[in-house]
């Protein structure tokens, strides 16, 4: 049975760091593109960043940009995204996905983890 777990989250002040991990089970983790994902209420799910089956980072939204790092460490079946400099429009909740490698989109996601950034 395939797992993502995400944790890490919490409520921490405007300037704070948080560091999110997504443990994943019942898959080969290097053969699948993995992704962060987040969604705001009352906004639409978006892309935070993505990082590719060999650790290469794929995308790293420009709102995130120098604060947000996405790292992976297949042996201990992990994604990470260190996140710095949090900022109150970065409250919400923080999904990570992975997406087989030739698959178009990302197909198996965690149930999420709640990050709340207080002014």
């Amino acid at each position: 049975q395939v797992q993502l777990v995400e944790s890490g989250g919490g409520l921490v002040q405007t300037g704070d760091s948080l560091r999110l991990s997504c443990a994943v089970s019942g898959l080969t983790l290097s053969t699948y593109a993995m992704g962060w994902f987040r969604q705001a209420p009352g906004k639409e799910r978006e892309l935070v960043a993505a990082i590719d089956w060999n650790g290469i980072v794929t995308y790293l939204a420009d709102s995130v940009k120098g604060r947000f790092t996405i790292s992976r460490d297949n042996a201990k079946n992990t994604v990470y995204l260190q996140m710095n400099s949090l900022k109150p429009e970065d409250t919400a909740v923080y999904y990570c996905a992975a997406r087989f490698r030739a698959a178009p989109a990302y197909d198996l996601w965690g149930p999420g983890t709640q990050v709340t950034v207080s002014s």
